[in-house]
């Protein structure tokens, strides 16, 4: 059941907001921070809780922060959201994301919050997605002030599992973000925060602030660029307590299991349906009380009040009950389940083999090799890579894709069957050509036929001898590979079918291999390895979470609705297929000052059947602020095509105050195709 967000008019305690305050850099650049403070430092200093992020503090994020920042300081807690270099109306310039320069910056901050004379000395760090990275992050630098972090739809692994690479191949999501980013490192300060400067500052920006898809498709393999801000490679490095949370919708799960069972600090995690928002307001739902949650841990790690969170069980995961395909459901049946620490004494790995078209739970003795080249279309099924929780971003029924794939059914199941964890793939196989890139989905199969995904991976064979090499393969030369698929957490109903179906293809998540490949697979030698769980009987948590409730947030109206829309347009004549999502987010006016923004962006991912390098991504990003008299606006555009051997990228930015166009560029780059 959804739960309404219960916002509340009275909070414990009144705060004070201090915005702007400025922290000085060892170099003299200046950060913008935004506070909210408990009138109760006054008399008594208090902990901060800490959010870093470039999404801009006073009108970006200003709306999803207030309510949130404002709960936190409402009870005691100093909240603080500070801009990043280069971002907001902080000084300096954002050139890539997780740098060790945003690391150091963030160093300081907690030093400077820890030695304000209205601090306990304790700081917490927390944050979904960017936030929740850099707080593992700089937790994994030790800063001595920072006590806890609280990681949200966050990774561990910044190749093998962010938006730029999965399993090896490159996911179209890369380009999607970095067009965002583009879009949001070219706004401008805020005039009336930063005085004369803006557009001096503006333009350093402009002219500073490179695309970042350029060194993301110039490290195609897993080198020191990725390594560098993946906590995975150094689990102990974090001393700070640990409060990991993910959402089976999201794309950022995977590292929630991962940091429980390897963290050595104190650690929690939580798990549920969720896709990429907080768990107090995000869908699906049910919604879950995680502010108040949040408070529990701060309570305990920032206040040192023993309020027995560290006694209750590690992980809570929401379990899934069965449902049919939709591309978005308000809420998603189940239960909570709880496990005292990961893994779990409760998963047992149970193999299922391949057959002639069929999942068995005994080997085959033998079962002839068989023969797929996928459509170019093939993944068209998939919905979007991360979903924030609107409509139209789940994956719809699978049975199209199933019948573009190399499809293998178990037979219906005799009783409920429970996954827990991460399934494991096996495969014998060879291939015709040097470069081929596998795609695996998981889906359970209703009694009508109807298919719902329920997990996936994604393995590209050139990686086959780790992610740090790109090996062609040899075609005709059989090879054994191994490789999971994304963890889930999935009770599957009695009559229902396993299908495991494999493809060549996954368009638009996946940019395809540059020639279509044909594989051909050694069934008898094949299996997949599922996580299934068998708790006894009263293990389950009973509803361990209260309802959602948020603070009150700022005056704003909306000025113009949004758009959120995904269409598929496929030509019959040309076998042209193009994908349109249109990310309008609308337009508001913040009624305390009168500033008003207006952002939306489309993107079109198009091929032609039969020929992969007809693939091209092109997204188109605008955005607008105005004030009065003051008015500024940017349109940029980033497009991706490419040849058997190189990437073509094409980036385009012009920045306007008012009518006049101030700033123009235009960048072509040709880049290797290492392996892709």
């Amino acid at each position: 059941m959804t739960e309404s967000l219960r916002v509340l008019d009275k909070l414990p305690g009144e705060f004070d907001i201090l915005d702007p305050v400025w922290i000085a850099m060892p170099d003299g650049v200046k950060l913008a921070a935004r506070i909210l403070l408990p009138r109760s430092a006054r008399t008594g200093p208090v902990p901060a809780v800490l959010e870093y992020i470039p999404y801009r503090r006073r009108d970006g994020t200003l709306v999803g922060d207030t309510p949130r920042h404002a709960y936190f300081a409402g009870h005691g807690y100093a909240a603080v959201r500070i801009d990043l270099r280069g971002s907001g109306d902080s000084e300096g310039v954002l050139l890539d994301e997780y740098l060790k320069q945003e690391q150091d910056d963030a160093l300081v901050a907690i030093a400077w919050l820890a030695a304000q004379p209205w601090c306990s000395g304790k700081v917490g760090m927390m944050g979904y997605s960017w936030g929740g990275f850099n707080a593992l992050q700089v937790a994994a630098r030790r800063p001595p002030a920072l006590a806890a972090i609280m990681a949200v739809h966050a990774t561990d692994d910044r190749y093998g599992d962010d938006c730029h690479y999965m399993g090896g191949g490159l996911l179209l999501g890369s380009l999607s973000w970095a067009s965002t980013m583009l879009a949001y490192n070219a706004r401008p300060p805020d005039p009336t925060i930063v005085g004369s400067r803006w557009r001096e500052m503006w333009l350093q920006r402009l002219e500073g602030s490179p695309p970042f898809v350029i060194d993301w498709l110039s490290h195609p393999l897993r080198d020191d660029y990725w390594r560098h801000g993946s906590v995975a490679e150094d689990y102990g490095a974090i001393t700070a307590a640990v409060y990991t949370v993910g959402g089976w919708a999201d794309p950022y799960t995977n590292c929630v299991l991962r940091l429980l069972e390897h963290s050595k600090a104190p650690a929690k995690a939580l798990i549920g349906p969720w896709a990429h928002a907080y768990p107090h307001i995000a869908r699906p739902g049910p919604q879950i009380g995680f502010l108040q949650e949040s408070l529990r841990w701060w309570d305990r790690w920032l206040k040192g009040i023993d309020n027995g969170i560290m006694e209750e069980p590690r992980l809570n995961v929401w379990m899934q009950d069965s449902v049919p395909p939709a591309s978005d459901y308000e809420t998603r049946p189940g239960r909570w389940i709880a496990e005292a620490g990961w893994p779990s004494p409760h998963v047992v790995m149970r193999p299922f083999h391949f057959g002639e078209g069929r999942l068995l739970e005994q080997r085959a003795g033998t079962a002839p090799p068989v023969q797929h080249r996928s459509p170019q279309i093939a993944g068209i099924t998939a919905g979007e890579w991360c979903p924030y929780g609107n409509r139209g971003e789940l994956p719809i029924d699978q049975r199209a894709d199933d019948g573009r794939s190399l499809s293998f059914d178990s037979a219906p199941l005799e009783a409920v069957l429970e996954i827990l964890g991460t399934p494991q793939l096996t495969l014998r196989l060879s291939v015709d050509r040097p470069v081929a890139i596998l795609t695996a989905r998981l889906c359970e199969v209703a009694p009508d036929g109807a298919s719902t995904l329920i997990t996936y991976g994604v393995f590209n064979l050139t990686r086959r001898q780790g992610f740090d090499r790109s090996e062609p393969m040899k075609p005709g030369e059989p090879v054994d590979v191994s490789f999971h698929l994304n963890d889930l957490g999935q009770r599957l109903a009695r009559g229902a079918r396993l299908r495991l179906a494999l493809s060549t293809n996954y368009w638009p998540i996946l940019w395809p291999a540059p020639e279509a490949a044909t594989i051909t697979l050694y069934p008898a030698d094949c299996r997949i390895d599922l996580p299934i769980y068998a708790a006894p009987s009263g293990t389950d948590a009973a509803e361990p979470f209260a309802p959602p409730e948020a603070a009150g947030n700022v005056a704003f109206s909306q000025l113009r609705a949004g758009r959120r829309e995904r269409r598929v347009e496929e030509d019959a004549t040309t076998g042209r297929t193009v994908v349109t999502i249109h990310r309008d987010g609308g337009a508001y006016r913040l009624e305390a000052d009168g500033l008003e923004f207006d952002g939306a962006a489309v993107e079109r991912f198009t091929q032609v059947e039969g020929d992969p390098l007809s693939a091209e991504a092109d997204i188109e990003w605008r955005y607008a602020m105005r004030r009065g008299n003051w008015a500024v606006s940017t349109l940029s555009r980033t497009r991706l095509t490419g040849t058997k051997d190189k990437f073509h990228l094409h980036v385009t930015l012009d920045a306007f105050e008012g009518e006049k166009r101030i700033f123009t560029q235009s960048l072509l780059r040709d880049l290797p195709r290492v392996g892709l």
